[in-house]
């Protein structure tokens, strides 16, 4: 009975679109055009095997558990393939031919088309009702597919504006493949055909797509293991996939969107929808890759922004900045400050081209600040000619007088006079060692910067010194240890201090 109610629905429509279609080509062989006989020739041939599998079901007397699935296939997906050609043949023809066709002709096609979306839905309309009088447990085809397929997926989970992509078709059936050509090509777009999902992968390593057209079932690789090769490749992941099926229930559609398909069409495929879905889908893609150039250019100004700030404030305050620490100060117990003021620079900058004086200048801070990278001193800030850094700050350190005192040295060895023209630079250095209080203050050009009187004391040592030499204060010295530099004792009379000893290494 299951197969008496098939046969009875879609054998008339079928036998009915190889009447018309065995007409139409004889009349178009005698009186042309003859342009049209091509497309007529494959639709004879389809309306031909869909006669054939319709026959081929006839032969199939009771069927049981075991061969009801096989049955499902011939309806649900064999015969649709025919059907595809059919409908998208005839409608091409109705398209390219409407101005030289004869009107008894173009009917004649119209009503091909016509019973064949009558065929469908009668073969949909009797699946539906075998479904609703079969017991539960009736094998069906496309729960069967869908179980076969599930072992392969990889989970994943406006209006519309059409524009030119390069589209990949991959469908083993020929006639499918060149269908869809036609049609994409007729709207401008760009397409390679593969006729299996190893092939498909092959193309794709040589050439970049907008959008790939995958049929569902095919032998070998199907295509819901191509889509989840594609989807867990990072080269191929962004492009958009959009599944092509005779395969009409929802579970079936539902499997292949979680697996990361961005649309579903069911064969055979309606041109406008065809159409709509995929100028959809390559607009959404147009609008994925403007996101990622946006989000590519954030990320960049982000990276940007991280470097100034690295360059402006030390890292341990940009971190505590980043946990929500809005007021950064502390008071450390023992620094040691170093100034370094270049002499006679006022009389230098009054006899050169500010250019040459901001380049020189510039390269001669540049490589203090590399030096004070190697020492691991943290620099303050430049005080027009007078260069300021600190050792112990922000995180303490044992060493930080013999820290400071190798910078210096280093300060004073730098060969500052072999860029640029005129004679070398000559400093004067002088440093301190004792409490300070550091922070960062302001909101706008804020400044990471340090206070107190180991400060004041560190400037008087460097403003008293000498040319060329290093003059350190007396808690600097002790801080060295005994026997750690060779050192000229003196006692000074400092400004705003008074009597001081310092010490002037050798």
């Amino acid at each position: 009975m299951y197969i008496a109610r098939i046969a009875q629905n879609i054998v008339d429509p079928a036998q009915a679109i190889l009447g018309y279609q065995e007409l139409i080509t004889e009349e178009v062989r005698e009186a042309g055009p003859s342009d049209a006989l091509p497309d007529l020739e494959k639709i004879l041939s389809a309306a031909r095997e869909l006669n054939a599998l319709i026959k081929r079901l006839l032969d199939v007397e009771t069927p049981d558990s075991r061969n009801a699935p096989s049955l499902d296939r011939l309806l649900r997906h064999d015969l649709r393939t025919p059907m595809n050609a059919i409908l998208g043949y005839s409608e091409m023809l109705i398209e390219d031919f409407a101005d030289t066709l004869p009107a008894r002709l173009l009917e004649d096609i119209a009503k091909v088309i016509h019973e064949g979306r009558n065929l469908l839905a009668q073969i949909d309309e009797t699946l539906d009702r075998s479904v609703e009088t079969e017991e539960e447990s009736q094998p069906k085809f496309d729960g069967t597919i869908a179980a076969d397929l599930a072992r392969t997926m990889a989970v994943r989970p406006s209006p519309v504006t059409e524009y030119a992509g390069r589209i990949l078709i991959v469908d083993d059936t020929a006639a499918n493949r060149e269908l869809l050509s036609r049609r994409l090509h007729r709207d401008g777009h760009a397409v390679v055909a593969a006729s299996s999902g190893e092939e498909a992968l092959r193309i794709l390593d040589r050439q970049e797509f907008d959008l790939v057209l995958v049929d569902v079932l095919m032998p070998g690789m199907n295509g819901i293991e191509l889509l989840g090769r594609l989807k867990s490749d990072r080269r191929f992941r962004e492009i958009p996939v959009v599944m092509v099926s005779g395969l009409t229930d929802d579970d079936a559609v539902a499997r292949c969107i979680k697996a990361g398909a961005e649309d579903y069409l069911r064969k055979p495929i309606n041109p406008v929808l065809l159409r709509a879905r995929i100028a959809a889908c390559l607009e959404r893609r147009r609008w994925r890759a403007r996101e990622n150039q946006y989000l590519a250019q954030i990320e960049f100004e982000k990276e940007r922004a991280n470097a100034l700030l690295h360059a402006v404030l030390p890292k341990q305050v940009i971190k505590r900045l980043a946990e929500g620490e809005e007021v950064i100060a502390d008071r450390i117990d023992m620094v040691t400050i170093i100034f370094a003021d270049i002499v006679n620079f006022t009389e230098f900058a009054a006899r050169t081209p500010a250019a040459a004086l901001v380049r020189r200048l510039g390269d001669l801070f540049t490589r203090f600040d590399a030096l004070a990278d190697q020492y691991g001193i943290e620099k303050i800030k430049t005080i027009g000619d007078a260069y300021m850094a600190a050792a112990g700050l922000p995180d303490p350190r044992a060493d930080h007088a013999l820290a400071a005192v190798a910078f210096a040295k280093a300060l004073l060895a730098e060969p500052s006079g072999t860029l640029g023209c005129g004679p070398p630079f000559l400093l004067r250095v002088g440093i301190h060692s004792g409490p300070v209080i550091a922070g960062l203050i302001g909101r706008k050009r804020f400044a990471y910067d340090v206070w107190g009187h180991t400060v004041n004391v560190a400037s008087r040592m460097e403003s008293c010194g000498i040319p060329g030499r290093i003059q350190i204060s007396q808690t600097t010295f002790d801080a060295l240890g005994e026997g750690r530099v060779n050192a000229r004792r003196e006692i000074m009379d400092i400004r705003g201090i008074g009597k001081y000893t310092t010490y002037l290494l050798e």
